[in-house]
């Protein structure tokens, strides 16, 4: 257990000593989120923390994983690519206009399909009556893997609509992706789930509610990329139909809720990136629930979730 717990002590040092620097320089820098009709903080918040989250993966993944291979090479160059247009999208926050969603779609899906290139790929599964591995021809397994890797990107980004709630679900899906590591004797994945854990834990002392800083867009995006990477990298390895569905209870809440967006602007005929206030943490708020409130509510279904998918682990069907 050393192996995992020192990386994620790492990360979660450099990611809970540099958030108070980063909080700093946006304040100087006027790289802050102000309020506006939708959203409920009072003040200017500073919009750096995905920085630190960045910063703090990196250099433990640069540190603890072994060998830096084409594929770790492809996994950075992806990361900096959608925690750069991230970025971008943030700045556009600062400035009070709205990203484009187009531009931000395409920069995840160069970056999904680089992770493809590299060998993180959804081959297939095993069919749980003859035990036959079934091989997915080449193109579902590319439009397989892109879906699942853009898809959680939006999901956890989505989700980072009130203090804590991105980093505590994140948090949550790769502890159960750690677990799930580690019972499939997957050290590479258990490692990566170790140091997001330790970067979202680090960040969360500082965005709780009220929060003193937000991860933005490139932090949320950037999370919810090496979330889709490690459930690729592991869980979805040699799984079974029915086993499938561990990386998707482990992400269960960001997901069902979403598809539940999604399905809800589509039928009313409009962008299913238009921004609302239609998500269960909004609605929850509008219930009557206060923030901390909510947050606890959704991270106990997200618990439940991931203990579901543990017990299907553990009885290896």
């Amino acid at each position: 257990m050393m192996e995992f717990i020192i990386p994620f002590f790492f990360v979660f040092f450099i990611v809970f000593m540099s958030i108070p620097l980063l909080e700093k320089l946006a304040v100087k820098w006027n790289f802050v989120d102000k309020p506006t009709e939708r959203k409920k903080h009072k003040h200017p918040i500073p919009l750096l923390g995905g920085v630190g989250i960045f910063l703090g993966f990196m250099i433990g993944y640069l540190v603890f994983v072994r060998p830096i291979n084409y594929q770790s090479l492809a996994i950075i160059i992806a990361s900096v690519l959608v925690l750069g247009i991230g970025l971008i999208d943030d700045w556009y926050k600062t400035l009070g206009k709205e990203f484009p969603a187009l531009p931000r779609l395409m920069v995840h899906i160069l970056a999904a399909w680089m992770v493809f290139s590299a060998g993180i790929v959804f081959y297939g599964f095993t069919n749980p009556f003859t035990q036959q591995y079934i091989v997915l021809p080449y193109i579902i397994q590319l439009i397989l893997s892109i879906m699942w890797i853009v898809g959680v990107t939006t999901v956890i980004n989505w989700s980072d609509g009130i203090d804590g709630l991105a980093g505590i679900l994140s948090a949550i899906a790769g502890a159960t992706l750690y677990v799930a590591a580690l019972a499939k004797g997957q050290s590479d994945s258990a490692l990566l789930s170790a140091l997001l854990v330790g970067a979202s834990l680090g960040f969360l002392r500082y965005n709780r509610h009220p929060a003193r800083i937000f991860m933005g867009d490139s932090g949320a995006n950037f999370l919810g990329f090496i979330l889709a990477i490690v459930a690729l990298s592991g869980a979805f390895k040699q799984a079974t139909l029915v086993s499938l569905s561990i990386p998707v209870l482990a992400l269960g809440v960001p997901i069902f809720d979403n598809l539940i967006v999604v399905l809800k602007r589509f039928s009313r005929g409009e962008s299913i990136y238009k921004a609302d206030a239609t998500q269960i943490h909004h609605r929850l708020i509008s219930s009557g629930l206060n923030p901390k409130q909510t947050v606890a509510f959704i991270s106990l279904m997200s618990v439940c979730f991931s203990l579901l998918s543990i017990i299907i682990l553990l009885l290896n069907i």
